[in-house]
């Protein structure tokens, strides 16, 4: 499609790819965490050059679209949408056509920005006073309710409905967006009703979901979320992420917290850092989402003992994953909203920036739930630690975790040290298997990366390479051959056009020669390797000689021997 490669030549990939990735420059290409598979060291490299990502440890690779669809979850024709309107670039008329399943989604994101503002609409209309005092009880500012599009579902059960309706929506449309339910007869109501609205959007901006608060006390079920739709997999939707992933990333910490009040309460106080999960428990792929921005999270979960318990269970997950864990603790036992408004922003701020390592505030529970001065308390309170501790992959942190614990428990140090060696004797831990041998040579490093990048190098060295036996034998034989047919046919030569001409195989290993290069080779550096090639094949052939000369003089041939040792004389 040629819009989509002009489009793409006017994208800068690594742009793109940081407002989801936090990325590092080194020479020609940024690095970060892979979004894409769970990792402690990054293996994910950007090439603004060759507009191309690649992981080294999943294999993920492509353009820009590639990145969007795979990171978003959308259709080709969804991203080269989002890229158009990001880049100010006007669709082509038959662009907007797309798929069946392009059409719903893009259907069902019209009924969401039409919700929201039926939502605000009632919020900010005379029907909305209690609802508005409400929220200046709970601290809510006008300005903040604006800002995360805060409103109000009436309780009619059919507002929303005739809306979509007299806008020619069709049934199984509006089924499909979830803001519609389907009663056992057949007919169509409101999903949400009579309830304080908070739009949950993806990391786009986009609303893609709703999280409802029952205003009726007597309501049995507090908070109702949207089902999962064509747009939303709850799992891997954290609230707040597309407005507090930039602050994530310039402070290199994210603040987890538990709902959408507490999300909106902390960031009045100034942490705009702060997420939440939308009504399910802490999931993988959700922390994979924050990893993506920042290593470093602060939990930040309610005081009662269910907000405790998910934050043990969060706590695990959260190290098993590679994060580095701290906890704030909050006084007086109140959410993060409810500590904002008895104590200032001020405060709250300070202690979220005086958070304590995790392994402190579970010792603090394990000192209040058990005796530390009974042995079966002390084994007790081991037990209870145990799971955080081995869920740290390095061991020398491990130790040093166990000292510190044990300090802080006022327990034996060797006495902790004995009981996790133990522990940690009954685990098998796995090796990583060695990565596999690199097949490339130094010249190839050089060379490749030199001849797909200036063309003044493919004009002085090409006939060179040709005639060069050992680069055909080598490992990347097939790149060097691939890349003179394309010289010699007159067509371009980039590292696009050769990639898409290789096997898997040979892709990968250009990619480890070319993408990883600190910088393009000079000149002077093809021509030394060349010659040191040249040098190298000579010294072959003469080597080859010498062996077929012995093998002629032991069997007898002697006009052989002349013959080779005159070739050989030739060198």
């Amino acid at each position: 499609m040629d819009f989509a490669k002009e489009l793409k030549d006017q994208i800068d990939i690594a742009r793109v790819v940081s407002d989801y990735v936090r990325l590092r420059r080194f020479g020609n290409r940024y690095s970060g965490l892979c979004p894409f598979h769970n990792e402690k060291t990054p293996s994910f490299s950007v090439y603004a050059e060759h507009r191309f990502f690649k992981c080294f440890g999943c294999d993920a690779k492509g353009d820009v679209f590639e990145f969007v669809m795979k990171i978003e979850g959308v259709t080709f024709w969804e991203a080269l949408k989002k890229l158009a309107e990001q880049s100010g670039i006007p669709l082509p008329k038959q662009s907007a056509a797309g798929d069946e399943k392009t059409k719903l989604r893009a259907v069902i994101y019209e009924m969401h920005e039409i919700a929201a503002d039926h939502f605000k609409a009632n919020l900010t209309g005379p029907d909305g006073s209690n609802v508005r005092g409400y929220l200046k009880g709970r601290g809510v500012t006008q300005q903040a309710a604006m800002n995360f599009r805060v409103g109000l579902a009436d309780g009619s059960g059919r507002t929303l409905l005739r809306i979509f309706e007299q806008r020619g929506y069709k049934p199984e449309q509006m089924e499909a967006s979830g803001l519609i339910g389907k009663s056992e007869d057949g007919r169509l109501y409101d999903r949400f009703r009579n309830r304080l609205m908070f739009p949950i959007q993806g990391e786009t901006g986009k609303i893609i979901a709703f999280g409802g608060r029952a205003l009726d006390p007597d309501e049995r079920a507090k908070y109702l979320n949207s089902p999962e739709t064509e747009i939303y997999k709850k799992s891997h939707v954290l609230y707040n992420l597309n407005r507090a992933k930039q602050p994530a990333m310039q402070l290199d910490r994210i603040v987890l917290v538990e709902g959408y009040m507490d999300v909106i309460g902390a960031t009045q106080a100034g942490v705009t850092e702060a997420v939440a999960t939308c009504g399910t428990a802490l999931t993988v792929e959700q922390i994979r989402a924050m990893k993506r921005h920042s290593q470093n999270i602060h939990l930040n979960f309610d005081p009662d003992a269910a907000g405790e318990k998910a934050a043990e269970r969060s706590i695990k997950m959260l190290l098993e994953e590679g994060m580095r864990v701290k906890v704030v603790g909050l006084e007086g036992g109140l959410d993060p909203d409810e500590f904002c408004k008895e104590h200032g922003p001020e405060l709250y701020r300070e202690r979220v920036s005086g958070a304590k390592t995790y392994f402190y505030w579970l010792a603090d529970r394990a000192r209040a739930k058990f005796n530390l001065r009974d042995p079966q308390g002390r084994n007790d309170v081991f037990q209870f630690l145990l799971p955080a501790i081995q869920a740290l992959n390095d061991k020398i942190e491990r130790v040093s975790v166990a000292n510190d614990l044990a300090s802080y428990l006022g327990v034996d140090s060797g006495y902790v040290l004995e009981h996790f060696r133990k522990a940690a004797a009954d685990r098998a831990e796995r090796s990583p298997a060695p990565p596999p041998p690199d097949p490339s040579r130094a010249t190839d490093r050089i060379l490749i990366p030199l001849l797909i990048a200036e063309p003044e190098a493919r004009e002085r060295l090409m006939g060179d390479i040709a005639d060069i036996r050992a680069l055909k034998d080598g490992a990347a034989g097939t790149i060097y051959a691939m890349i003179v047919a394309l010289h010699q046919a007159g067509e371009t030569i980039d590292f696009n056009s050769l990639h898409e001409r290789l096997s898997e195989a040979d892709q990968n290993l250009l990619g480890g020669l070319v993408l990883e290069a600190a910088t393009t080779p000079s000149m002077e550096d093809g021509e030394a390797c060349v010659e040191a090639l040249r040098k190298d094949e000579v010294e072959a052939r003469k080597r080859d000689l010498k062996a077929q000369i012995r093998l002629a003089e032991r069997e007898g041939r002697i006009q052989d021997v002349f013959e080779l040792m005159r070739h050989l004389a030739e060198f």
